[in-house]
C-alpha cells in the first residue's frame, strides 16, 4: 500500500516535477511474467525515477548500507527503501554476489520484475563501467528477458554526492528485450557468462551514448583514491594561517 501511496502520490509527483522524465520504448517492458531492467547507474535519484514511471511494480536490489544507517535518518531511510521495494543486499565478503542472485531470483520465480545495475555501483564520472556478470547468471537461471534501460540526465541533476536534484529534464529510454535462452543451463561457463553480460552492456551504451570504459566502476574508484591519498601525503596542505 506504501509502495503506491509513494508512487502516486507522495514521490511520484515531485520527482516528476523536478526531473520531468520522458519515456522512451515503455512497450518494451513485458506486460506481465518475469523480466530483468538492466541499466546504468548515474544518480542516488535512480532507484526511485524508475518505479514512478513504470505500470507494473518494480524490485531493485539496493546496498546494505542504505538500511543500515544509524538514529532516526538511518530508520527512516530504512523505511523508505523498504517501502520503495528495495531489497537490502550485503556486499561485502565472498558471499555477498551469491545473496544478491539468491535474492534476485526469488523476485523473478515470484513473477516480477527486477531492477538491476550491472555496474554494480553508480559512475562517478558519468561513463559506463564494465558489467558483473550476476545479472547474466539470474537471467539463465531464471530463463527472464533482460530489458536494458537507459537513465540520461540524471546524472547532471543529481551527481554522486549532491544530496538536493537541480531542475533538469531526464530521458527513461528502454530498448528490445534481449533474449538468452540459447544458453540455458549454461550459468556455471565463465565465457558464456562473460558475453552475456557484454551484450547486456552493449546494449545499455547504445540506448545511452555514454563513453564505456572497460573496467569495474569500483575498481577505478578505489585506484583514483588510492592515488589521491598518495598526492596528499607527498604535498600536504599548508593552512594560510
Amino acid at each position: 500500500m506504501f509502495y503506491h501511496l509513494l508512487k502516486y502520490v507522495l514521490l511520484g509527483p515531485l520527482l516528476r516535477l523536478f526531473f520531468r522524465p520522458r519515456i522512451e520504448g515503455p512497450e518494451n517492458v513485458p506486460a506481465s511474467g518475469p523480466a530483468i531492467i538492466a541499466g546504468n547507474h548515474l544518480s542516488f535519484s535512480d532507484h526511485f525515477l524508475m518505479p514512478t514511471i513504470l505500470k507494473r511494480r518494480i524490485t531493485f536490489l539496493a546496498k546494505a548500507e542504505y538500511f543500515t544507517g544509524p538514529g532516526v535518518k538511518g530508520r527512516l531511510t530504512a523505511f523508505f527503501f523498504r517501502s520503495a521495494g528495495q531489497i537490502p543486499v550485503d556486499r561485502s565478503g565472498k558471499e555477498a554476489g551469491q545473496a544478491a542472485i539468491r535474492e534476485g531470483l526469488g523476485v523473478l520465480a515470484g513473477g516480477e520484475l527486477l531492477g538491476v545495475y550491472p555496474e554494480g555501483t553508480r559512475s562517478h564520472d558519468g561513463r559506463l563501467y564494465k558489467g558483473k556478470v550476476g545479472v547474466a547468471v539470474m537471467a539463465l537461471k531464471a530463463g527472464a528477458p533482460v530489458v536494458p534501460c537507459a537513465m540520461i540526465g540524471t546524472f547532471e541533476a543529481q551527481p554522486p554526492g549532491k544530496k538536493i536534484p537541480s531542475f533538469h529534464p531526464v530521458v527513461i529510454r528502454f530498448g528490445e528485450p534481449l533474449d538468452f535462452s540459447r544458453y540455458a543451463g549454461m550459468e556455471n561457463e565463465k565465457t558464456v557468462l562473460r558475453a552475456v553480460t557484454d551484450e547486456i552492456m552493449y546494449a545499455i551504451l547504445s540506448l545511452s551514448g555514454q563513453e564505456y570504459v572497460d573496467q569495474y566502476a569500483a575498481v577505478v574508484k578505489a585506484e583514483q583514491a588510492a592515488t589521491l591519498g598518495t598526492k596528499e601525503r607527498r604535498f600536504p596542505r599548508v593552512p594560510l594561517s
